[in-house]
Parts: C-alpha cells; sequence; structure tokens
C-alpha cells in the first residue's frame, strides 16, 4: 500500500472535480496545481499551491511551460525504496508526489471544431502527456489517473486502504494511462498523417475506441469487440436484441451498397456478408418486393437495407417476415409502432451513417492488409461498347447497375438483373463458371423470365468462352465483364454471332 500525502491535479474537463478534491480532503492530502484547475480547486474553497511556487520557475512561453521542470518530475518518478533517490530528492530540496489526476488537452474535440492550424497546435499537450507517463512508469510507488471516469473508483480503493492505494490498482491505472497517452498520440499522429499526400506511412497508428463489447465473435467460442475512430458509429438502435459480431458485419456489408445509390431509393438485402437481392425501384414498396424476391430463401434471417425513410405500408409488409435487422434513413412514427411488435428484431436508423473514401482493413494474425475503397461512381466513359450490337440508353443504365452491385458480392461474382432490380446472383464459388450455374439456378427458381430484358454483369473477365455460353444460353442479351483476357477477341467473336450486348469495363471489381 502507497500512502498519499500530495496530488498533483492539472484537468482539461472538470466535471467532478469538487467530488474528487473534497474526498482527497479527507485524508489531508496536500495539493498542486496550475492554471485553470488551480483557480477551480481555490473557487471550491480548498487550499492549493500553485505549481510555479511549487517549482519556484514562473510559467514561460504563453505558459508552453508550466510542469516542465525537475521538481516535478524528480517528485513522480523517485524510487521510494532507494537509498540513492532519497538522497537525490533531499540534497536538491525536492518532494515526493504521490498522486498524479492529469487528463489532457482537447485535441480531438478542437479539431472537429476547427480547420486553424495554430488553434489545433497550441492544443497539443506536452507537460500532461509527461507527466502521467512519468507517473505510470513509477506506478509502484504513484497512482496516475487520467479519466474523470477514474475517480469514484480510487476513492473506494483509498477509502479500503485509509488513503493508501493497492499496487494492484495502480498497476490497472497505469495500464489504462499508456492506453490513454497511446490514443491521444494516435490523434496526432493521424492529424498529420492526413494532411500528408502519403497514404501509406511507414507504421500506423489507428487510434480506435471501444464502443461496445459483443455477446460473442464469430461462434460464441470467440470472443469480440467493435471499435472505431469516431465518437460513435452514426447508427442507432431503436429496438430488439443486442447486436452481434455477424449483424455488424452484415450491416456494414449493406450500408457499403445502400448508401452508394442515390438518395432515397433503394432497397439491399444481405445474409452473410453478401447481397441476395437489391432494387433501384422508384417505388419503395416495389424495391423492397422485388429486393426480396430475387432470392426469397437466403433472404429468411437477412438483414435489410432501405435507403429511405421506412413508412407504414412498407412496415406492415416487412413484420410478414423474418428480418434480424431492419436499417432505414429513418423510420415514420406508424411504422416504428408495428416494428417494434417484434420484440427481438434490431431497428437501426442509418439517416447520418455516411461511407467515406478512407481506407478499409483486413486483418488476420494481428497483420493489416489497407487498401482504398471500392466505391468510385461509374460513368459511361468506364466502358467500352465492343459487340455489334449496341445498348439503347435504358439498357446501358441497367448493365451499369448490375456491374455496381457485382462489385459488392464476393468472387467470383455474377449479377443477373432486370429493370435495376437483381433477379440471380452468384458469389463466393472459386469457379466463375460455377458462379455462372448459382446465378441462374436462383434465377430459374424465382422468376419467371419471358419477354423480360435479362443482363449480366462478371466482377472479372471470363477466361473462357464457356461462362459467357452458359449464360447466353439462358436467357441473357447483354453482358457487362472487365477486360483483359488473352481470350477477350474470342469472347466478343462469340458475343457478336449469338447477337448479345458485350461491354467491357476499365476495371476488375473483385471481392474476397
Amino acid at each position: 500500500m502507497k500512502k498519499i500525502k500530495r496530488a498533483l491535479i492539472s484537468v482539461s474537463d472538470k466535471n467532478n472535480l469538487k467530488f474528487l478534491v473534497n474526498n482527497l480532503n479527507k485524508y489531508k492530502i496536500k495539493f498542486i496545481s496550475s492554471g485553470g484547475t488551480f483557480k477551480e480547486i481555490k473557487r471550491l474553497g480548498f487550499h492549493c499551491e500553485e505549481v510555479s511556487k511549487f517549482t519556484n520557475s514562473a510559467e514561460i512561453l504563453s505558459g508552453r511551460v508550466k510542469t516542465l521542470h525537475p521538481k516535478i518530475y524528480a517528485g513522480i518518478l523517485a524510487k521510494r525504496q532507494s537509498r540513492l533517490h532519497k538522497k537525490d530528492l533531499k540534497r536538491n530540496n525536492y518532494d515526493e508526489i504521490d498522486l498524479v489526476i492529469v487528463n489532457f488537452y482537447p485535441f480531438e474535440s478542437v479539431i472537429k471544431k476547427t480547420k486553424n492550424n495554430e488553434k489545433i497546435l497550441e492544443n497539443i499537450d506536452i507537460g500532461g502527456p509527461t507527466m502521467v507517463r512519468a507517473a505510470a512508469k513509477n506506478y509502484k510507488d504513484v497512482t496516475v489517473i487520467t479519466n474523470v471516469s477514474q475517480y469514484e473508483s480510487l476513492i473506494k480503493n483509498m477509502n479500503q486502504n485509509k488513503g493508501a492505494t493497492s499496487l494492484e490498482f495502480r498497476k490497472q491505472t497505469a495500464l489504462e494511462a499508456f492506453e490513454e497517452t497511446a490514443f491521444y498520440e494516435s490523434l496526432i499522429y493521424n492529424y498529420f498523417s492526413n494532411a500528408s499526400p502519403n497514404n501509406f506511412s511507414k507504421k500506423i497508428i489507428l487510434g480506435f475506441k471501444r464502443f461496445e463489447k459483443l455477446r460473442y465473435g464469430e461462434n460464441p467460442h470467440q470472443k469480440g469487440a467493435i471499435y472505431g475512430k469516431s465518437d460513435n458509429l452514426d447508427l442507432y438502435k431503436l429496438n430488439g436484441k443486442q447486436l452481434s459480431y455477424n449483424n455488424y458485419n452484415d450491416i456494414f456489408a449493406a450500408l457499403q451498397i445502400s448508401k452508394t445509390f442515390p438518395n432515397n431509393k433503394g432497397t439491399v438485402i444481405v445474409k452473410h456478408g453478401n447481397p441476395c437481392g437489391v432494387s433501384m425501384h422508384e417505388n419503395k414498396i416495389e424495391s423492397f418486393m422485388l429486393a426480396h424476391k430475387c432470392d426469397p430463401v437466403s433472404a429468411f434471417g437477412g438483414i435489410v437495407s432501405c435507403n429511405f425513410i421506412i413508412n407504414k405500408k412498407l412496415a406492415l409488409e416487412l413484420n410478414k417476415l423474418f428480418f434480424e435487422v431492419i436499417i432505414g434513413n429513418g423510420f415514420d412514427k406508424d411504422a416504428l409502432s408495428i416494428l417494434k411488435r417484434k420484440k427481438n428484431v434490431r431497428l437501426i436508423n442509418s439517416e447520418n451513417y455516411k461511407i467515406s473514401n478512407r481506407n478499409n482493413f483486413i486483418s488476420n494474425t494481428e497483420i493489416a492488409l489497407i487498401q482504398n475503397p471500392d466505391i468510385k461512381n461509374f460513368k459511361y466513359s468506364d466502358f467500352k461498347v465492343v459487340s455489334k450490337n449496341k445498348p439503347n440508353k435504358k439498357t446501358f443504365q441497367n448493365l451499369i447497375f448490375a456491374f455496381h452491385v457485382c462489385r459488392f458480392v464476393k468472387s467470383n461474382a455474377i449479377v443477373l438483373t432486370n429493370e435495376k432490380s437483381t433477379i440471380g446472383i452468384g458469389s463466393g464459388q472459386p469457379s466463375r463458371l460455377d458462379s455462372c450455374d448459382v446465378a441462374i439456378k436462383k434465377m430459374n427458381e424465382f422468376h419467371d423470365i419471358s419477354n423480360k430484358e435479362i443482363l449480366a454483369a462478371s466482377d472479372a473477365f471470363f477466361p473462357f468462352v464457356d461462362g459467357i455460353e452458359k449464360l447466353v444460353q439462358s436467357g441473357i442479351s447483354g453482358i457487362v465483364q472487365p477486360s483483359g483476357s488473352i481470350r477477350d477477341k474470342e469472347i466478343i467473336n462469340f458475343a457478336n454471332e449469338t447477337g448479345t450486348i458485350l461491354l467491357f469495363s476499365n476495371t476488375r471489381h473483385f471481392r474476397h
């Protein structure tokens, strides 16, 4: 146990400061502070020695140098059991500091509020993190507190130990202190990194906050949690059970598609990270119905994301089916009332959620793969008509829709569409020919394709004619695929022989 006799307090967040000093004062602890914290402690009616008086050294450089003084760091870093350290303290007339309570300049909130570089630089804390690191390093003798949320546990531990803290408590708060300094440095690093044209630096520092611990990972024997850079996900659960690891995985897969559609348009149904139905029909009810009709068997127990406000009529239709999660760009009052009848269904408001051009991470065994997201908007100029049979404007648009959906399907991917709605999706097959078979089977199982224009998209080129041949034989009249195969000419010749519209894309879109 380490009795606390002297505490250095310097906090930007002054919430619960009265509670803290009032409880510490019961143990006759001497307070040292500076700046606004010093003034607040004095205002609250407690005795406090200003840092400049304690060190006998005035603040300089407009307050940039206040606590950076040997007397401060000797008091924090001295090993209490070391005769040499005790001798050094006595010779220099330095006092031990047993408790360091510091939280940092609000750099994170400042960079959200302003782009003024000078103001941002002045909110990079130097003394605070330095004191915290020193105290955490010497946790065997010094207690360090870095967050208002720790005040109650500090006082509880001191009450249990008659004004002292336990080694176990100090070690835990030291861990949290290093977590805090590492995260703080990551914010500063990322601010400078984002200002740099170098997107892939030699080292990465993520600086993620944990949003919540999950019940488990993909399977019950695995642990899981969700982290991110911002303060929240901009996703608001309005009803239902706790979201799981798999729920989140599917939610992000669904949103990555639906949020690329024009405002107030588009329905996506996802199962196990893959879309099993997508529609951009103008009518909201029809949009959902067509997305569900693509593959109603796979849609069971999946996640539906509507890129528009869900109203009463759609809610009635949604309630007829079983979905784990329903996402909307808001819900009207009647829709919420209807959907909440199912207590377990998770309702997610995504109206504030936006996809961004920031890098994507895939991590395994503490190794990360990083790449830019595949979300660029397609233009007509991104495609080349290589067949003799030319598409009209409507067909061209529908082919672009098919290709757009295809890049969100796990490779090898084949997507069959009619009128900007999917009618067959083949995903995740090692063979592109197998993906054709799956997509065609789904189409034939759930759709009457007679007298309809059926179009197909492939995420990569067909290496042989057999794939495109299978599609044409099943009724497809137009195909879009990336170019690049040594057999591109054979594919074009086959398209011309069968009167099939064929577009080549400038880009490939694998998704693993």
